[in-house]
């Protein structure tokens, strides 16, 4: 179906392709569901006849690569689908993409996607839609219920963020810090149980930043609805992402050594080892408060495995700065890690700050640091061998008899032999690679 000016016919089909982080993996689903109840069927993007670009603006040049993303939607015959787009880049420059792309029929931002059917009814009318108000709360509450998950599921709990870190556009598309309901969560925890889900991952700009009143009234934090998330039989696994320095409280902390159910693996931002740049960022913590929290954790919880971002070429970096990031690689020996070049954001306090550094110095530091890194998740992986886990199927490998899943540690583990997606299964992690590993079945799926 081609978008055209004036009346058209309704879409039937649609396509949802979801860019960056994980809470836009989750909206993206999200959305897919609200099409879904409209009586629209999903479709291959070359067939769709609505195509929602659901945006990211956290990585380089994410608005140009928008507007290429639109421009590849053309098709042989010339015909466009309506073309939605979603997301942050929607949040912050909708109205430039409503000027410069006259295909995009729709913009709809983070926090009014639950409006995506009315507006894309509008559209199919002829009258372009735009929404990029931010009532977080009013979005949740009109979400349908959830009916179908795979093993592993995302859930968002809380969204936006307060920190107002130099670098950072969050707090301008996802607005300030929300925590959703406590029983609207344990609800929709219950429903992707139902629906098949084994494990559940807690999302949030800054999910440990969610507060709450339990069922009998209590203010509680993150740790107290993990517990009583933990309390739902049939779900085997949580998870939570993406965490703030400033908001692990001593209950987090404890959180991992007394719920079996919460995985051993953290993922905690430090961004720089330098305490210059973590200043300049508006970064809350020092490397070495930061280094302190990391062993408050590990005393709780010997067998975590630790995860973490970093900026490399932050507006002032020094070489001398640059060398305190790496130093702080070597004294965590992180299992997991991402790393970044800095790249500026209009609107943000880093933009504008003196010292830029050359994108050639950015290059080279991001190669050391990134050699670093993978240098230790070798090493994490490999020091896993012989360990014998419970490895949670996700889905069929390449080989005919192969599965792959998630070991505790969230390492991606394929391995040989009966056994059913969304089953727990024991296993003996056999061979490391630098991004996963092989192991050996040694018993027929769990409970």
């Amino acid at each position: 179906m081609a978008y055209r000016r004036g009346a058209m016919t309704a879409p039937r089909s649609f396509h949802v392709k979801s860019f960056g982080c994980q809470m836009n993996v989750y909206d993206g689903e999200r959305m897919a569901e609200l099409l879904a109840a409209q009586g629209m069927t999903v479709a291959a993007r070359d067939d769709a006849d609505l195509v929602v670009l659901n945006t990211c603006h956290i990585r380089e040049k994410a608005a140009e690569k928008v507007y290429s993303d639109i421009g590849r939607l053309r098709r042989e015959d010339g015909s466009v689908p309506l073309i939605a787009v979603a997301g942050c880049v929607a949040q912050a420059e909708g109205k430039e993409i409503m000027a410069r792309a006259p295909s995009v029929g729709v913009v709809v931002g983070p926090q009014a996607y639950h409006r995506l059917p009315e507006l894309v009814a509008e559209a199919a009318q002829g009258r372009r839609a735009c929404d990029t108000d931010m009532p977080a709360d009013a979005k949740f509450a009109a979400l349908p219920r959830r009916r179908r998950s795979g093993p592993s599921a995302f859930l968002t709990v809380q969204e936006g963020c307060d920190k107002f870190c130099t670098y950072c556009v969050v707090p301008y598309t996802r607005g300030a810090e929300l925590s959703r309901p406590f029983g609207d969560l344990v609800e929709e925890a219950n429903s992707l149980v139902e629906a098949g889900a084994r494990e559940i991952t807690l999302l949030g700009q800054n999910v440990n930043a969610w507060r709450g009143e339990d069922a009998k009234g209590r203010a509680i934090g993150l740790a107290g609805l993990i517990r009583a998330l933990a309390a739902i039989p049939a779900l085997a696994r949580l998870r939570y992402t993406t965490s703030h320095p400033a908001d692990m409280d001593d209950a987090l902390i404890a959180a991992h050594g007394e719920i079996a159910k919460l995985m051993p693996f953290l993922h905690l931002p430090v961004q720089s080892g330098s305490d210059g740049i973590l200043k300049a960022m508006n970064r809350s913590h020092t490397a070495d408060s930061y280094l302190r929290l990391l062993d408050r954790v590990r005393a709780m919880r010997p067998d975590i495995a630790l995860s973490g971002d970093f900026i490399v070429g932050f507006p002032g970096e020094s070489e001398a700065d640059f060398a305190a990031t790496l130093a702080l690689v070597d004294a965590v020996g992180y299992a997991q890690a991402f790393s970044f070049k800095y790249s500026p954001r209009p609107g943000t306090p880093a933009a504008t700050m003196a010292g830029q550094v050359p994108a050639e110095v950015m290059d080279e530091r991001l190669q050391r640091l990134q050699a670093a890194l993978n240098r230790d998740q070798l090493a994490f992986n490999r020091a896993s061998t012989g360990r014998r886990c419970a490895v949670l199927v996700e889905r069929r490998g390449k080989r005919p008899g192969q599965s792959l899943g998630k070991s505790p540690w969230l390492q991606s583990v394929h391995f040989e032999g009966p056994a059913a997606i969304g089953d727990l299964v024991d296993v003996e992690l056999a061979e490391a690679g630098p991004n996963s590993l092989t192991g050996r079945l040694l018993e027929p799926a769990l409970a």
